[in-house]
């Protein structure tokens, strides 16, 4: 699938979300993506609702984006499925943005990393936003399993067939 085959229909406060983001991720040294409900919008998804929009970046890269986007590094808890090694919130975008690095996701009684193997560009009025292949995404919701989790594969699985 390419993103440029279609013009996205985004609510406008997801997109200049997004777009906030984007701008204020141009001078991040590592690799970043958006994840979630967002990326699904930005895989031309637009029929879902988003709440938020998550962003997995490396450490010294998230507490810059957070500054970037006047939000701040919270206490993780490490408690149930997620944990991250830094984690924050910027609530004061048009949607709120949330930021982690060095993620980990709970496989039984292990921790296992949320690492992605591809990035994709897309671009929304020219600012470069990035987000993994459709492929790598599917295998990230099966690691974590949740039944909204799965669902999202359903509908992902459509789109690239």
């Amino acid at each position: 699938m390419s993103f440029d085959d279609f013009e996205l229909d985004l609510p406008q406060d997801l997109q200049d979300g997004l777009i906030a983001v984007g701008e204020a991720a141009r001078d991040l040294d590592q690799p970043w993506w958006i994840f979630g409900g967002a990326a699904m919008a930005l895989y031309g998804l637009t029929d879902l609702h988003v709440p938020d929009i998550d962003v997995l970046c490396a450490p010294r890269d998230a507490r810059a984006l957070l500054a970037a986007l006047d939000g701040q590094v919270v206490a993780d808890p490490g408690e149930g499925l997620f944990r991250s090694a830094v984690f924050g919130r910027a609530p004061d975008q048009p949607i709120l943005v949330e930021v982690m690095a060095d993620l980990e996701t709970r496989d039984g009684a292990e921790w296992r990393p949320v690492a992605f193997t591809s990035r994709r560009p897309v671009f929304i009025d020219d600012v470069p936003l990035f987000v993994p292949d459709i492929r790598d995404h599917i295998a990230l919701y099966r690691l974590f399993g949740r039944p909204k989790d799965l669902a999202r594969i359903e509908r992902l699985e459509r789109l690239i067939a």
